[in-house]
């Protein structure tokens, strides 16, 4: 056999052995499969599958949020699989990557933690499965669109209400929501920027959005703190379990989500004022957005919920 020949058959082995090697791994696929814009193959509503994985079910406004989800999915014969993620990061992966496995058409997530969820929504786009957020957005990875209020524009919402009840300068106590999520970021930042040199932050301390936290945080509060004027929990849950550790009628509340006990609460009297979320309608949204991405449409970055004070003078109008 000539040199040139034998040169010419080892460069085809060796292009053939690449190849076999390639295939054989998982690095096959060059680049992710991609979602959006012309890559994306239409599907009718009915024959859409939905995964959802929301942070807790325990918590009165993310069961409003999967009503809300469900009713729509429901009228168009989408079928739909929800997870509760018990606010377990770990467990909150472990459901995404069960829907990963199921081949859902798109992946509807509430955070129970906005850096944690990134692998798990990086995974979700290498599967080339849309990644909706609810609520709470992700701090990586490709999120069709977040839906959520302009949580930053409720924590200043719910500042303003407290200055016009408390003096100036009043010290002020601060239920903090789940350290990393997103929603306690914003809504903190919110109020401390509006609150600044105008109340008297004395002191923040986180209660997970939890009822039963928000009880004995306000307990251990208001043993260090007696003289403060006012509460701001950064959701409806943290807010009712302080106003049991509070006998002080005078003592200004507020807080941010608008879940029904949240509301009866303020008819009570219990809670001054809730800056007033739709957790249905996000979830209505969420679903929607899916639907508008594989008819073919453009899904916006960010999809803003509604948010409005309600107080007692106004707190008949809502549910």
């Amino acid at each position: 056999m000539k040199k040139g020949k034998r040169y010419v058959l080892v460069l085809v082995a060796l292009f053939a052995l690449s190849s076999i090697i390639l295939t054989g791994c998982k690095a096959v696929s060059l680049t992710p499969p991609t979602f959006g814009g012309t890559h994306t193959t239409k599907k009718s509503k009915d024959k859409l599958k939905v995964g959802v994985s929301l942070s807790t079910l325990s918590n009165p406004f993310f069961i409003s949020v999967r009503n809300g989800i469900n009713d729509v999915a429901k009228q168009n014969g989408t079928k739909t699989e929800v997870f509760d993620a018990q606010n377990d990061s770990s467990k909150q992966s472990s459901d995404i990557e069960d829907l990963i496995q199921k081949k859902v058409d798109v992946i509807i997530i509430n955070p129970v933690d906005s850096d944690a969820i990134v692998p798990a929504v990086k995974d979700a786009n290498n599967a080339g499965i849309p990644v909706i957020a609810c609520d709470r957005g992700s701090n990586g990875g490709k999120l069709l669109t977040t839906v959520a209020s302009d949580n930053v524009k409720a924590g200043k919402m719910a500042a303003q209400y407290m200055m016009s009840k408390v003096p100036k300068g009043g010290q002020v106590a601060e239920l903090e929501g789940t350290p990393g999520a997103d929603a306690a970021i914003q809504r903190g930042k919110g109020f401390n920027t509006a609150a600044k040199n105008n109340l008297k932050i004395v002191t923040k301390q986180s209660a997970d959005f939890d009822r039963a936290k928000g009880l004995s945080v306000m307990e251990n509060i208001l043993q260090a703190h007696s003289s403060i004027q006012g509460v701001f929990a950064q959701n409806d849950e943290m807010a009712l379990g302080a106003v049991k550790a509070i006998n002080n009628p005078d003592l200004v509340v507020v807080s941010i989500d608008g879940e029904p006990q949240g509301l009866t609460a303020v008819k009570q009297g219990k809670i001054s004022g809730i800056i007033a979320q739709s957790p249905e309608v996000e979830g209505q949204l969420a679903i929607k957005a899916a639907y508008a991405h594989y008819q073919g449409k453009s899904v916006p970055k960010h999809t803003t919920s509604p948010i409005h004070l309600v107080t007692k003078e106004n707190v008949s109008k809502y549910k």
